[in-house]
């Protein structure tokens, strides 16, 4: 539903997001014309222009030249892949000498889009937990991190419990994650990434998604980091 309190091109951005997010615009697929985007929202050329600006900066969709916007592929890698060893970004920090602090903590119960269901392996429509963490050291902000996961009766709904690492709660019920992908890309932050990291919209951004599960107990995680890139750097040994 439009409203007046944002930009006209920020919320046509929200409404072709949704598309991509129920799978109305597959991976892969081109989406329709700016011309016939302006007939399906009612708006201007130049708004069009900018909200599909908005996504490609977001890395959902692709332009190709003389051709059309694609939406991009982001599929979970097979499990035949080689997989990095999970490191938590609690461990990372203090491996670091830094003691992480969680500013923000919020629980969702939700419901599986046509995204989170294919990274979760389950059917869309399914209950899921979101898992937003704000974390930082002493009120400033590094890195905002977004989790997604099946929703089971056995994992808490209490903020106090998602404050330290994510990761160790998970070792406590049993689960230990052994799989691990990562994509990481520097960006440049949406509108609501900003805020939250409290940037303008030049700063840049390293988003990293990350892939892990624990196939003996059908666990599946999805998670979206966004650190802001003068705070945070990441780390990879290849040592065997």
């Amino acid at each position: 539903m439009r409203t007046t309190a944002e930009p006209l091109y920020i919320q046509i951005a929200e409404e072709m997001r949704h598309n991509i997010r129920i799978g109305k615009w597959s991976e892969g697929k081109k989406i329709p014309t700016e011309f016939e985007l302006c007939d399906v929202f009612h708006v201007s050329r130049i708004t069009i222009r900018k909200a599909v600006e908005e996504l490609v900066r977001e890395n959902l969709l692709t332009r190709k030249k003389a051709v059309g916007t694609f939406v991009k592929h982001r599929k979970l890698l097979d499990d035949s892949q080689n997989y990095t060893i999970v490191k938590s970004f609690t461990k990372e920090m203090l491996e670091l000498g830094i003691r992480i602090e969680t500013l923000k903590v919020n629980v969702i119960v939700s419901h599986a889009d046509y995204t989170i269901a294919n990274f979760l392996k389950i059917s869309p429509g399914e209950k899921i937990i979101i898992l937003k963490r704000l974390r930082g050291i002493k009120n400033k902000p590094i890195g905002y991190f977004i989790t997604y996961f099946k929703y089971e009766e056995f994992f808490s709904l209490d903020i106090n419990n998602y404050k330290e690492s994510f990761y160790e709660y998970l070792n406590s019920l049993g689960i230990n994650i052994t799989n691990n992908s990562e994509v990481v890309e520097a960006i440049l932050p949406t509108k609501e990434i900003s805020s939250i990291l409290k940037v303008s919209s030049s700063t840049p951004i390293l988003r990293r998604c990350r892939f892990t599960s624990d196939a003996h107990n059908h666990f599946y995680e999805y998670t979206e980091c966004y650190y802001i890139g003068s705070e945070y750097k990441y780390f990879i040994d290849f040592t065997a």
